[in-house]
């Protein structure tokens, strides 16, 4: 355990911001705003925040999997999707009745409800699936590549050519997964309505709560003695490994971690926006949730969440205006961000944080150097 914790105090580059920690009072304040958004916000509005929560939930475990251990994981698309399309499956079955079909099936000829479609009928296994089946994929995955040391832009481009392989997979297979449509008119979410606004406020809830949770499971995590070793990792696999770790399997569980808090955020975005189709889980999408995490500070949870808000808003505000050259916009962002400013505006403030300690703290010394002349 201390050759662990040395490793990690010896090869952060980042004392501060390496910890990933929430300034003391960001989580209370960030839960104040989130408690008095219905209040303020109309029903619109207040179900275009719940949609930038959970980008905002797989930002979190981006910002572990990248700012913490050095990936840059450009397939987040596939596990957000695989969330989504569990739950998704899961109401479409539960709207159609014992032995109905969903209505996308009916309209593609389809007579005998796929055998793939049968377990999501039951609601534990559904929100089952939305943490295993994420986790299963990557896991193996991780497993798979990591153990042959595939690191930085080989990985990179290996999770993106999975997210391009799995909308290929969706939208080749109408009759069992909605094609480019996907799974769309959802009327109700495990007894809520969400044709009226109590529904829709209590889904608010759920994913405000939800993206607290992990928000609070991360930071614990990344402040143990885990964290310390996954900083190590990430700056030296070789001496890690000398010590006597494990360097894939720890990269791997954090992959699998992300995977998870992807699944968890796609399931939540299926009753707050009430669509998940191919076209939000390609490679497209798995970017704009990373210049999100890149414009806040992927090194730390509260500029990520915040990165993610902020892109996403954006995003909605001047795609209306500019909706062809929105796209180039945001990449021209995420290039300039990373050249400019590499801890995003997470980095920013605590950079004039520092300084302005420093100036404080060369202060007395200078007043206490004019008394003694």
């Amino acid at each position: 355990m201390s050759g662990m914790s040395q490793a990690g105090q010896g090869f952060s580059r980042f004392p501060r911001l390496s910890q990933l920690a929430l300034p003391r009072l960001a989580l209370p304040l960030c839960a104040v705003l989130l408690a008095v958004a219905p209040l303020v916000l109309s029903p619109f509005r207040l179900g275009l925040l719940a949609k930038y929560l959970c980008f905002a939930i797989v930002a979190v475990g981006i910002a572990v999997a990248w700012g913490r251990g050095g990936m840059l994981v450009l397939g987040q698309g596939v596990f957000f999707g695989l969330g989504g399309y569990a739950v998704g499956m899961h109401l479409k079955l539960a709207e159609a009745g014992p032995g109905g079909l969903p209505d996308f099936m009916v309209w593609s000829g389809v007579e005998e409800l796929p055998a793939l479609w049968a377990p999501f009928a039951n609601p534990v296994f559904a929100l089952a699936a939305v943490v295993l089946l994420p986790g299963a994929v990557a896991f193996c995955l991780g497993l798979l590549v990591f153990r042959r040391r595939v690191r930085g832009a080989h990985f990179a481009i290996l999770s993106q050519a999975l997210a391009a392989a799995f909308v290929l997979l969706l939208v080749g297979r109408q009759g069992v997964t909605g094609g480019t449509n996907g799974l769309t008119n959802f009327s109700s979410f495990f007894g809520l309505d969400l044709t009226a606004q109590a529904g829709q406020r209590a889904v608010y809830w759920i994913t405000a709560a939800a993206l607290v949770v992990v928000i609070l499971v991360a930071r614990w995590v990344v402040r143990g003695p885990f964290g310390r070793l996954l900083v190590a990792v990430r700056d030296n696999e070789d001496r890690v490994r000398f010590l006597g770790y494990d360097p894939a399997l720890v990269k791997t569980l954090v992959f699998t971690g992300s995977a998870v808090v992807a699944g968890i955020g796609g399931a939540l975005f299926v009753p707050v926006v009430g669509i998940i189709s191919p076209a939000l889980l390609g490679v497209v999408p798995s970017l704009e949730l990373l210049v999100g995490v890149a414009v806040g500070g992927r090194f730390s949870l509260a500029g990520a969440v915040l990165g993610a808000i902020a892109v996403n808003y954006a995003k909605t505000a001047f795609s209306e205006d500019f909706a062809e050259g929105w796209l180039y916009l945001q990449g021209g962002l995420f290039v300039l961000v990373l050249v400019l400013a590499p801890r995003g505006l997470a980095g920013l403030v605590e950079r004039g944080r520092e300084r302005w300690a420093a100036r404080r703290s060369e202060a007395p010394v200078r007043r206490g150097a004019g008394v003694a002349g």
